[in-house]
């Protein structure tokens, strides 16, 4: 009778009901958080993104200021200044000089920087991208830590309630002593893991207040359902990456900004005309009138001859510059390419082993702890064997979170066109073109 009540109460303490197979996603309640709410708090504050739109300007306006005409000079002039009587302190006046740029050379080098422009654009949006990415892995992972947290925390209870069990079995003579000190192992053992799920739980919130830029996010419960992954068809996937990245465009602007330096090199040996003019007031007597010469105008015009210096160097620079961005695009796309496959090739482990974990192991494991229980309760099997069963259960549940916390991350990367990094600093397009 007494082995009889024993296993009544082990029966209760373990819990006679199903187990979950996956543990639920979380209720949705006040003081909930959704990722959009994460995506829209990251979009304004992160720092990266105020820098790639600086880093835009600041290229806009390098641009506008290489097409901007040169200033012409002004000054005065002096010739002849002498106290001899005929000369009466000399010629003295004004000048005006200008630089005549000839060859488009000014719209072909704004051109140059325009593209640079262009890239920075791209940039800003690749860093966009990169944000929203991080926000998105992050939150599923800190949907995986809880989940994680939760099962390792029955687990505990579980291992509690065992370690007493255990000694009341011992009471009776049902247990011995080496059966008490392999449980109280592995509750160490659990309590050694609880600890860095939680820690780990902590980790991934301090990185999201990081990404998001809100140092005062606190862990709350998410609205998010991890269970369910997306459906990622590979073609279709690579050809959004292949025509969407911005690191494609990236690249196609660097071959425009190429093209644009070597048409800027090829116009840069056409040379500039310089003019210069201006009037004077000729004080010096003329003979034999003894009358002052008065208002003389004088010009000069000048234009360097390309003889020795017809930009060569800079044309065969230009030259090898725009065959290397041209390989960029090819590079380019290449690495996407890899990168892709070994993207994908992640997703579709984690959510083929995500697949059998919930179709067939954690069934499987459920089945076995519920037979172990009847056993038990019928006193055909020993009280550590359905321990066990149920330990494995819930190891399979720890490992199936983990499994989905990876899914998730790599198909969040595909669909981010393979960009991460949201606190990384954001490339600044080239500043060359004409001084």
């Amino acid at each position: 009778m007494m082995r009889l009540n024993m296993i009544r109460a082990v029966c209760a303490l373990l819990g006679i009901g199903t187990v979950a197979v996956a543990v639920a996603a979380p209720q949705v309640s006040q003081g909930t958080l959704r990722l959009a709410d994460l995506e829209a708090v990251a979009l304004e504050r992160n720092p990266t993104l105020a820098q790639a739109e600086a880093n835009v300007s600041a290229a806009r306006g390098k641009a506008r200021q290489a097409g901007l005409y040169p200033n012409p000079t002004v000054g005065a002039t002096a010739d002849e200044v002498s106290n001899a009587p005929t000369v009466r302190g000399g010629k003295w006046g004004f000048f005006l000089q200008q630089q005549i740029v000839l060859g488009g050379k000014l719209s072909k080098s704004e051109l140059v920087l325009f593209q640079d422009a262009t890239r920075a654009e791209a940039e800003a949006q690749a860093q966009r991208l990169r944000v929203l990415t991080s926000v998105r892995q992050l939150f599923y992972r800190a949907l995986a830590a809880g989940q994680t947290v939760a099962i390792r925390t029955q687990m505990i209870d579980l291992l509690q309630q065992a370690v007493v069990t255990s000694r009341q079995l011992q009471n009776v003579g049902q247990a011995d002593q080496p059966d008490i000190l392999e449980i109280e192992v592995e509750q160490e053992r659990a309590g050694l893991a609880l600890t860095e799920a939680r820690n780990a739980e902590t980790q991934v919130w301090k990185q999201l207040a990081a990404v998001t830029g809100n140092l005062d996010l606190q862990p709350v419960p998410l609205d998010g359902n991890i269970d369910q992954l997306p459906e990622i068809d590979s073609a279709v996937a690579l050809e959004a990456i292949l025509r969407d990245s911005p690191e494609i465009m990236l690249a196609q602007a660097g071959v425009s900004r190429a093209e644009a330096a070597l048409r800027l090199a090829r116009a840069e040996k056409i040379p500039d005309l310089d003019v210069r003019g201006g009037l004077i007031y000729n004080r010096e007597l003329v003979e034999p009138s003894g009358i002052p010469t008065g208002l003389q105008g004088f010009f000069d015009v000048g234009i360097q001859i390309p003889l020795f210096n017809r930009n060569q160097g800079g044309v065969a620079a230009a030259e090898a510059e725009l065959v290397s961005a041209r390989r960029e695009v090819d590079r380019i796309n290449l690495s996407l390419r890899a990168r892709f496959a070994a993207a994908y090739k992640d997703f579709i482990d984690s959510r083929d082993a995500v697949e059998r974990y919930r179709t067939s192991m954690l069934p499987r494991a459920q089945r076995a702890y519920e037979l172990y229980l009847a056993s038990f309760r019928q006193m055909a099997a020993a009280y550590p064997q359905v321990l066990i069963a149920r330990r494995t259960l819930f190891q399979l549940q720890d490992e199936y979170s983990e499994r989905l916390a990876k899914a998730w991350s790599k198909a969040v990367e595909i669909q981010g066109l393979l960009l991460s990094g949201g606190l990384d600093m954001p490339g600044k397009a080239d500043s060359v073109g004409r001084q």
